[in-house]
C-alpha cells in the first residue's frame, strides 16, 4: 500500500533522471569516447604530469658509475635472452647468452643510465627512437628492461650488494615501470584542467546523493520506514 504518493513519484522521477544521465555517461559523446573513458584519460594524463621521477633517479645512480658487476640473469625464454643482451651491450657491458641465461659483466652506473635513457624516451612518447635503437618493439624493450633489472636486483641482493640492489629497484619502479605504463599518454598539469577536475568531483558527489535520495523517497513513499 502506497504511504505517500508525492514522495513515491518524486523518488521515481529522481531515479528516472538518474538512469537517463547514466545512459548518457556511457554514450560516446566526447570525441568518440564516453564520459568515463574521457575522465580516465584526463586523470591519467594529469597523474603522468606529476610522476616524472627520472631526473631524480638519474642523480641516485651517480655513486655507482664505476661499480663493476658480474651476474648471471635468468630470462623467460631464449628469444628474450637474445633481445635483452642488446640492452646490456648498448650499455657498454658484455652479455654472453647460454640458453635462457645471460652472463653480464659491466659497470652498473652505465647499465642503469642506458635504461634511464630508454625510459625517458618512452616517457616522452618517442617510441620510434627505442625501436630503432634495438630493432624491435619499444614496449617489448621496456618489458625486457623490467625483467632484466628485476633479475639484476635479485643477484645483487644475493651478492650482499644491498645498496646497489635498492638503487636498481628504484630505477625499475620509478622509471621503467612508470614509462611503460604511461606510454602514449600526453602529460597535463592539473592547473591547466582545474575547471573540469572540480566539475567532475562535484558531479560525482551530487550524482551519488541523487541516487541515495531517489531510493529514500521511493522507500518512504511506498510506506517503508526505518525504526529503532
Amino acid at each position: 500500500m502506497i504511504g505517500n504518493r508525492k514522495e513515491l513519484f518524486t523518488g521515481v522521477g529522481l531515479m528516472a533522471g538518474f538512469i537517463i544521465v547514466l545512459v548518457v555517461i556511457f554514450l560516446p559523446v566526447i570525441s568518440g569516447r564516453n564520459a568515463v573513458e574521457y575522465l580516465d584519460g584526463l586523470y591519467n594524463s594529469i597523474s603522468k604530469g606529476s610522476a616524472y621521477y627520472i631526473p631524480k633517479v638519474r642523480e641516485e645512480i651517480k655513486p655507482f658509475s664505476e661499480t663493476a658487476v658480474e651476474v648471471t640473469l635468468s630470462m623467460a625464454e631464449e628469444a628474450q635472452a637474445k633481445q635483452t643482451a642488446q640492452l646490456f651491450q648498448k650499455s657498454g657491458a658484455s652479455a654472453d647468452i647460454s640458453g635462457t641465461n645471460l652472463k653480464v659483466s659491466g659497470h652498473l652506473g652505465k647499465i642503469l643510465e642506458n635504461g634511464l635513457e630508454d625510459a625517458d624516451a618512452m616517457y616522452q612518447n618517442k617510441g620510434g627512437k627505442i625501436s630503432g635503437k634495438y630493432g624491435y618493439s619499444e614496449k617489448r624493450v621496456l618489458f625486457n628492461w623490467w625483467k632484466a633489472l628485476k633479475e639484476l636486483e635479485k643477484e645483487l641482493t644475493r651478492q650482499k650488494q644491498f645498496e646497489a640492489a635498492q638503487t636498481v629497484d628504484r630505477v625499475n619502479k620509478k622509471a621503467i615501470e612508470t614509462a611503460y605504463n604511461y606510454y602514449g599518454i600526453e602529460p597535463q598539469r592539473i592547473s591547466d584542467r582545474l575547471g573540469i577536475v572540480l566539475f567532475s568531483l562535484l558531479f560525482y558527489v551530487i550524482y551519488t546523493l541523487w541516487y541515495g535520495f531517489a531510493i529514500l523517497y521511493m522507500c518512504e513513499g511506498w510506506g517503508l520506514k526505518l525504526k529503532h
